[in-house]
């Protein structure tokens, strides 16, 4: 690789682990927002969103430009690689966006708290993101895979809560819209999840040249 390449590509890791900076805050300030109920805070993350599209187009033109320039087959996987995972990025920001607009209507409802734990499906959902966001930047698949192995407990958790809110629909009628929103909160978070599942298997592949989207299943350790 020659230097002047190697600078772009450094400088390509970077804006995507900017992008992935400013979609976990998103993220983060939205899950805060329901549960301080701050409409000011939510909106923020609805006005924002337009930062991390931005980012995810300036990303795909900037690979395209270096698809020209790759002498090697490592630099091809991290140009891939980083499209793919600005895709995700930019899905996550998505779904905290989602999240906010929800927050808003929920905060149109009297506070009686929670009947669900969302600050614990929003920790886990965030861990999950933030690792796989490091594990991309310090290069480290091994944590990356730690993070594909937790996506299972994010999908568990949000099936009970949605079984836990339609028994509290069928219960209490005046419930429905609370719990309509929470489920689409829950909902929002278990894709973030998926997604932070998604950068997780990529930063393997990028690391380690090994795919394993679809053998997570059936690798050594697994329970399945």
């Amino acid at each position: 690789m020659t230097s002047h390449l190697e600078k772009e590509i450094n400088e390509l890791k970077d804006q995507v682990s900017t992008m992935a900076g400013h979609a976990e805050a998103a993220a983060t300030r939205a899950v805060q927002a329901l549960v301080e109920r701050n409409d000011v805070m939510a909106r923020a993350v609805i006005e924002n969103d337009e930062m991390v599209d931005r980012l995810e187009m300036e990303i795909d033109e900037r690979v395209v430009t270096l698809l020209s320039k790759a002498l090697l087959a490592t630099d091809l996987r991290t140009m891939t690689v980083a499209m793919k995972l600005a895709q995700d990025l930019e899905r996550v920001a998505d779904e905290a966006t989602t999240i906010a607009r929800r927050a808003i209507a929920l905060n149109a409802h009297p506070a009686n708290g929670l009947p669900v734990d969302i600050p614990r499906l929003g920790r886990m959902a965030l861990g999950m993101l933030k690792q796989a966001s490091e594990a991309f930047v310090h290069q480290r698949p091994n944590e990356a895979r730690a993070v594909v192995k937790r996506d299972k407990e994010v999908d568990a958790l949000n099936k009970q809560f949605h079984r836990e809110l339609t028994n509290l629909m069928l219960d209490r009628q005046s419930s429905v819209g609370i719990c309509v929103n929470l489920m689409a909160v829950s909902k929002s978070l278990e894709r973030i999840a998926d997604h932070a599942k998604n950068v997780a298997e990529e930063v393997v592949y990028l690391y380690e040249a090994h795919d394993i989207r679809h053998a997570s299943q059936t690798e050594p350790g697994s329970t399945n």
